[in-house]
């Protein structure tokens, strides 16, 4: 796109006073960077994402609650992490890491297997086992 095409519609960048550096061609043809403070299907995707995330990180939060899953699976989604990711942060299989989300497994895991998880959601190994859901 063309320099002075770059959108500039509102966003939450907008909002906060911000802008997104991004390429544009200019009147010489060559490539250079414009800022932009939004664009408005991108915004519409963005929060339609971050809706879904919201609603999964309740869900979670409720499934902890109700003790039919461990607190990792609240703070993988709270951190928009899933099971691949969590278990590269953690350095295991990932079927080890979707075993942990159970509950009374969890409750057996050990120091330095909680030491992993608390380092991955950048919480206290405390905090980790004392979450009971918001």
């Amino acid at each position: 796109m063309k320099k002075e095409e770059v959108p500039q519609d509102q966003s939450n960048l907008s909002k906060h006073n911000m802008k997104e550096l991004c390429y544009a061609v200019d009147k010489d043809g060559s490539y250079t960077t414009a800022l932009s403070s939004g664009w408005e299907p991108k915004t519409i995707a963005l929060e339609h994402s971050m809706k879904d995330i919201e609603e999964r990180v309740a869900q979670a939060n409720e499934a902890v609650k109700q003790g039919t899953q461990s607190p990792i699976v609240y703070f993988m989604e709270l951190h928009k992490m899933d099971w691949v990711t969590l278990a590269g942060y953690v350095n295991m299989w990932t079927w080890r890491a979707k075993r942990h989300a159970n509950p009374s497994v969890f409750k057996k895991l050990n120091q330095k297997q909680l030491q992993r998880y608390a380092d991955a959601f950048e919480i206290t190994i405390e905090e980790l086992k004392s979450f009971r859901g918001i």
